[in-house]
């Protein structure tokens, strides 16, 4: 990879694994996060907004424009807000001080997503780690910007591993399926990150102790967020206290310090039903047994397995990080 730093546009709905996705950008050389959209999912898209800028202050990046978005799915019902998983303030009630001064630009996200676009045609990136309702109204009011994006990183679907919120559907899909559907059939390079790889690469209550036996300010207050993240997941996946990182791992795989073990391009649909299989992400893996040889080209670049040591990765980022 040369020198040159990635323009990145971080979608995003903060949070708990979106906090430790920003700040892993917000810290890597090779990075330049121009720009943050907010979208309904883990609390509102004006909540999200506050908390991404309570995020860019902590680290004194209050420069970075942070753009309200939709706040409801394409069908307009939004049906709940993830604060079970990631506490009333969406950021695990970890006592992040409230915004100081700092306030969401006044273009809405697809116009941020237009200019910025513009500004570094075919170079930028997006990160899209949550509902994609968002990319989907830009595909809608802006003509060419599947051309002007490089590549659209999307962490969401389950190939062959479960959903997280009904058998069938991960999060940031069932939110809105049809937007979903909108972005995974568009013209612009795509890579979908699912749960088959977010759900085995865990943060663990080691890795919390190196935090904050490490690491400064970034670092412990992704240890305390974490906290009510390791709680809803003993509650509701695993054995032991610990947390999948979801989102930062999909930023892994953009910035390359994730390479894939496999990561097929393979067709990817997903259902738009009203029946229980709404928001199934449907990955046509059939060829597998063959190491996807001769597979049909599909439409996303589905990564399907990795080494499992990013979090490791992670903290180690986290840890280094300096205010």
């Amino acid at each position: 990879m040369s020198g040159e730093r990635i323009p990145v546009l971080v979608d995003c709905d903060p949070g708990i694994d979106d906090a430790a996705a920003l700040l892993y950008l917000l810290g890597h050389e090779r990075v330049d996060v121009v720009g943050i959209t907010t979208v309904f999912g883990n609390n509102t898209a004006p909540v999200c907004a506050v908390n991404a800028l309570r995020i860019l202050e902590l680290v004194g990046r209050a420069d970075i424009p942070v753009a309200i978005g939709a706040e409801a799915p394409l069908d307009g019902t939004l049906d709940f807000v993830s604060t079970s998983v990631h506490g009333e303030d969406g950021l695990g009630d970890a006592g992040l001080p409230p915004l100081r001064g700092a306030r969401p630009v006044e273009e809405d996200a697809v116009a941020l997503i237009d200019r910025l676009s513009r500004e570094h045609e075919g170079r930028l990136q997006l990160l899209a780690v949550a509902p994609l309702t968002n990319l989907a109204h830009a595909l809608d009011r802006l003509p060419g910007v599947e051309e002007r994006v490089a590549r659209v990183v999307i962490m969401g679907g389950a190939a062959d591993a479960p959903g997280n919120v009904t058998p069938a559907g991960e999060a940031n899909i069932i939110h809105d399926p049809e937007a979903a559907q909108r972005v995974v059939a568009a013209g612009w390079e795509t890579v979908l990150v699912p749960l088959d790889v977010t759900m085995r690469d865990l943060m663990t209550e080691a890795h919390l102790d190196r935090l904050r036996a490490e690491g400064g300010e970034v670092a412990r207050f992704i240890a305390d967020a974490s906290e009510f993240y390791f709680d809803f997941y003993l509650e509701d996946s695993y054995d032991v206290r610990c947390a999948a990182q979801h989102d930062a791992l999909a930023a892994g795989v953009l910035t390359g310090d994730v390479v894939p073990v496999s990561a097929p391009r393979l067709p990817v649909e997903v259902d738009c039903s009203d029946g229980p299989g709404r928001g199934k992400t449907w990955v046509d893996t059939r060829q597998r047994y063959r190491g996807f040889r001769g597979a049909p080209e599909g439409n996303c670049t589905v990564v399907l397995e990795t080494d499992g040591r990013f979090a490791e990765l992670l903290v180690d980022r986290l840890v280094r990080f300096r205010i």
